[in-house]
């Protein structure tokens, strides 16, 4: 099991700066991965600083040279395909191949597509996202690509260079219980970011969820799962049993999630602990 720090992109860490500074710390205390939600602003608070997550990461990468770095998630509906491509492999080659494409549909929590006028249609917002990971896998071939879709067309586009990763940047993919189609989706691809609407998902209900992916997977197929939105602290035993229970349902990453409301010297405090240590560690 893998173990990130999860943190906005806007209110106390909403700084480029100072996200490169926490990354740069996550990864002398022993942390895996930093990963980076992808908010746009509008009703998320008119005081709150918000930080481009492109552009942070862009920074993060130039203070690290081991943690994996990702968004956890990209909403792609938002977001144009072909340069979400561009962005992506730019950042893999610059990070030395360190980058994760976490995505999902988005939401209208923020106002995020309501205040500029975008529909907030789930199922719109799915099937643009089917369209949009299309596109983006297809401009990372290297080849002349073409795509002809309900939402995106291409016409001959050939996007060099190609990802330093290979065979591609992991793609993991947002998606909420019990809802089966999400998930048959994220089984398609390199790896999943399992959530319940309104709560934490439990390690009871990760298992029930991977009852159902694992079938789906090719046999042998790497795959990650992320325990996600969960806190562990300083009780060692307490928090190794907790995380221990996610990792034995099927989850390949802890996420220490961080809150909009946290304060910096919680978030600093929480990295500088290093993360849990399983039972059997």
């Amino acid at each position: 099991m893998r173990f990130g720090i999860n943190v906005p992109n806007f209110g106390p860490t909403g700084d480029a700066r100072l996200l490169a500074d926490l990354a740069h710390e996550a990864e002398q205390r022993g942390w895996d991965g930093f990963f980076l939600w992808d908010h746009i602003g509008a009703d998320w608070g008119p005081d709150n600083p918000f930080a481009d997550p492109w552009l942070a990461l862009t920074a993060m990468a130039m203070t690290t040279s081991k943690l994996t770095l990702g968004l956890v998630v990209t909403p792609l509906p938002r977001r144009r395909p072909w340069k979400v491509a561009r962005e992506a492999v730019t950042l893999d080659h610059l990070s030395g191949g360190r980058l994760i494409l976490g995505v999902g549909i988005g939401g209208d929590h923020g106002q995020e597509f309501s205040c500029y006028g975008e529909s907030t249609d789930d199922k719109l917002h799915g099937a643009m996202l089917d369209e949009a990971l299309e596109v983006i896998t297809g401009l990372w071939s290297g080849e002349p690509y073409s795509f002809e879709g309900a939402h995106y067309q291409i016409h001959g586009a050939r996007y060099l260079p190609t990802p330093l990763q290979r065979p591609r940047i992991p793609i993991w993919v947002a998606a909420v219980w019990p809802n089966k189609k999400p998930m048959r989706r994220a089984a398609r691809w390199d790896g999943l970011c399992p959530l319940m609407d309104n709560q934490q998902m439990s390690a009871d209900d990760l298992r029930e969820v991977m009852a159902f992916v694992r079938p789906l997977l090719p046999p042998d197929k790497p795959f990650d799962v992320l325990a996600y939105g969960g806190t562990t602290g300083t009780d060692a035993a307490a928090d190794g049993a907790k995380v221990g229970a996610y990792r034995d349902a099927g989850a390949t990453w802890w996420q220490e999630s961080m809150a909009p409301d946290d304060t910096l010297a919680y978030i600093r405090e929480r990295i500088r602990l290093g993360p849990p240590k399983l039972p059997d560690a």
